[in-house]
């Protein structure tokens, strides 16, 4: 549970997918249509994915993914990224609370582990 922890604090935007999972793919697309770049780690492709996955499910993602850290914290699933008032102001803030000291921000480029 504690690798999952810190992988989700790494950037403002995490997710946790699979590969071949098409809602992973339709969430990640509407998080970068309000302009984040989400870190993602694949947990089919990962050498720690079972793990990890077990870790999500420890933490009450059910299904396991996609599982979504904004802002250091887990937010949940799809469900839950689907009913988020105001998402693109949140996505914003979480980015620009780990940049504060800098005046113009660009998103960060995906980094896909």
């Amino acid at each position: 549970m504690d690798m999952v922890m810190k992988l989700g604090a790494t950037s403002a935007v995490v997710m946790f997918t699979k590969s071949s999972c098409c809602i992973s793919h339709s969430i990640e697309t509407l998080i970068r249509s309000f302009g984040a770049n989400p870190t993602v780690y694949e947990l089919d492709t990962h050498p720690n994915g079972k793990q990890m996955e077990k870790a999500l499910i420890e933490l009450g993602c059910q299904p396991s993914v996609p599982a979504i850290f904004i802002g250091k914290e887990l937010v949940g699933g799809a469900n839950e990224i689907m009913s988020l008032n105001g998402m693109s102001s949140n996505l914003h803030k979480a980015y620009i609370g780990e940049h504060e000291n800098v005046a113009m921000c660009r998103m960060p480029e995906i980094d896909i582990v």
